[in-house]
Parts: C-alpha cells; structure tokens; sequence
C-alpha cells in the first residue's frame, strides 16, 4: 500500500540525522537502552503473548536481542512495514524527531492487526530544559537575536492526542524523567552529540556561533542548573504511549443511563441536589 505524501512541513533536516545518528557512539547511547527498560517493564504488565513483533528504531543493534524474531525497520517518512502484519509495533526514540508524528503513528496502527498494541517511546517537553534557557538567553543578551538549536518537543497531554488522532484505542501517556550531571556545557554538547541527539532543525544557524553566547551560556547554566559540586544537571524525559488497534473484544464504556446502580450508594453517602 502507498501511502499518500505528507503535507507537513520539514522542521527536521533528516539527512543530517541520519549523518549524525550514523556518528554516533555507542556507550553515549543510555537513553535508547532506558527505552529498552521501560518497554520491557510495560509490556511485563500486559496479560498478552505477543508472536509477530515489529520495532521501528534509529538503532537496530540495541533492540536485536531484546525481542528475538522482531521485525527491525528504520524510522524513516514511511516506514517498511506491511499493513496488518505484526500484534506489537513498538516506535522507539524516533518520535521527537518525525516530520510527521501523527502519520507515523497511523502508519503503525495500519501495521496492527485487530487488539494489536502500539507502545511509543520518545523524549518529550522537559528534555534539556535547562539547556533551553541558558542558550536562549545567553543568545538574546550576546547577539539581540534568537536562532533554533533545541528541537520543540511535545508535551505529555498532547502525546497522548495524538494516538486518538490516529485512531488507537485505549490509549495511556505518561512519562519518566532522568537526571544526567556533566563537568560543563561543551560535556553536554558532545554527549549529546555522540548520541546522536545534536541540533538536526531545518532552520539552525549554518554559520558558526560566537564563542561569547558559549561562554554566557555556560555562566547561566552553572548559576542555575549547577550541583553542590560544581556539575551541571540535564533532564531528559522520557514519555511511553500506549494505544491498541481497535477491536470487539475491547472493553467499551457503558451508554448513559445504563448504570444499575447509584454511585451514592456505591459511596456510603446521601444523594443530594446541586445547589445554584
């Protein structure tokens, strides 16, 4: 099946992604196996044998032996999986960095057979908060200007819009935050960048940034974000999604009015009228 081109705009310079994930190291990657971790505690608590799994990852090797037999596709525009061919796709560290969030949840769902479970995992709105401010304001006070250099991250409520807007039901967000301590700001940038996680936005700057915005930045950070023993604190957060492939045998809310009982009486309390 072809699906149709998006629409939506490239706030992403993907070839650069790519360029920079093919770079990076792999004892950098801690957030793509937490990723792994709190897939594995989920899917410990669903009452269901999963035989055709399918993960759509930047990052093959991390997954290969966490589900044997999965299906290892890129998170490319459009992702190589056949419609209706797998009862687990999980999308790993990929979201934050789609053109697209909604179709590559739709094209997921599609990958779902009937009661098949979609669970998602990327860096959401609190991720490296700190950086954020310090570059944002060190940049104004230095050059009077403001240029892109940390991807715009959702939040955890509008996450958890999206798997409606897809199509999934029973859908669930929430989120986990990990705390990293660094000696400086260059420490951060180059974990960042060994990680693969570096700026990638269609519209950065594409000339070099003045060593004073760096030297600004590093005094804001350190007077706000630094530890009793001078290290600088990064937050990364991780939100998990969770959606399932509509099916009859899913449990389905009750009709108004069809309740057999009164919730007063389920309480131990009288029924009263609201006052005006």
């Amino acid at each position: 099946m072809k699906l149709p081109e998006s629409n939506a705009p490239s706030l992403f310079d993907r070839p650069t992604l790519v360029r920079r994930r093919a770079r990076a190291k792999d004892e950098a990657l801690f957030l793509q196996r937490a990723a792994v971790d709190e897939v594995q505690d989920r899917l410990s608590m669903v009452n269901k044998t999963f035989t055709a799994p399918a993960i759509v990852t930047p990052f093959a090797h991390i997954w290969r032996d966490v589900l044997p037999g999965a299906e290892i596709t890129a998170d490319d525009e459009v992702l190589l999986l056949n419609p209706g061919a797998h009862d687990l796709v999980i999308h790993s560290m990929a979201l934050h960095w789609a053109n697209d969030p909604v179709g590559q949840l739709i094209q997921c769902h599609r990958a779902l057979r009937p009661d098949g479970l979609l669970l998602v995992v990327c860096l959401g709105g609190e991720t490296l908060h700190e950086l954020r401010a310090a570059l944002g304001q060190a940049e104004v006070e230095v050059t009077g200007g403001l240029s892109p250099r940390i991807a715009p991250m959702a939040e955890l409520r509008d996450l958890g819009g999206l798997l409606q807007r897809a199509g999934l039901a029973l859908p669930v967000a929430d989120s986990a935050r990990l705390t990293a301590e660094y000696r400086d700001l260059i420490h951060l940038m180059h974990d960042l960048r060994a990680m693969g996680e570096a700026n990638s936005l269609s519209g950065r700057l594409k000339q070099p940034t003045k060593r004073q915005v760096f030297a600004r930045a590093q005094q804001l950070y350190a007077d706000n974000f630094q530890t009793p023993d001078r290290r600088l604190t990064a937050t990364y957060e991780l939100i998990c999604l969770t959606g399932w492939s509509p099916d009859e045998s899913q449990p389905k809310p009750l009709r108004p009015g069809s309740a057999k009982a009164r919730l007063a009486d389920a309480l131990g309390t009288k029924e009263g009228k609201l006052s005006n």
